[in-house]
């Protein structure tokens, strides 16, 4: 009992480290310009992160066939949302909020310079 325990707490231990791991990356990543690149390397290492808390803290790895097919469905119904809003967005007229370059610092709505 004592070495299942001394070993479910070193796991532990271990997925915490990883996660704080991977938010130091994301935090670091976030003064990196990459372009276009910084919002897909951003939800990569959240999905990781993610995936981590599901596998280790919510016990999905151990649980029934049941359990893990009620969350792919309901990763797949997120990612449903998420695309027809993403499609909806696209498909507007007007300015895009990603936009490649140098953000215009003398905007109206700018913190840096309110008008």
């Amino acid at each position: 009992m004592a070495e299942h325990l001394r070993r479910l707490a070193l796991t532990y231990l271990g997925v915490y480290g990883t996660l704080l791991v991977l938010l130091a990356l994301t935090v670091g990543l976030a003064f990196i310009r990459m372009g276009i690149l910084n919002p897909i390397v951003a939800l990569t290492i959240a999905a990781a992160k993610a995936l981590l808390i599901a596998l280790f803290f919510m016990h999905l790895r151990h649980s029934t066939t049941a359990v893990k097919l009620a969350a792919a469905g309901g990763l797949v119904w997120l990612s449903l949302l998420f695309g027809l809003s993403l499609a909806d967005y696209l498909t507007r007229p007007g300015e895009r909020i990603f936009v490649e370059g140098e953000p215009d610092w003398n905007a109206p709505g700018n913190i840096e310079n309110p008008r």
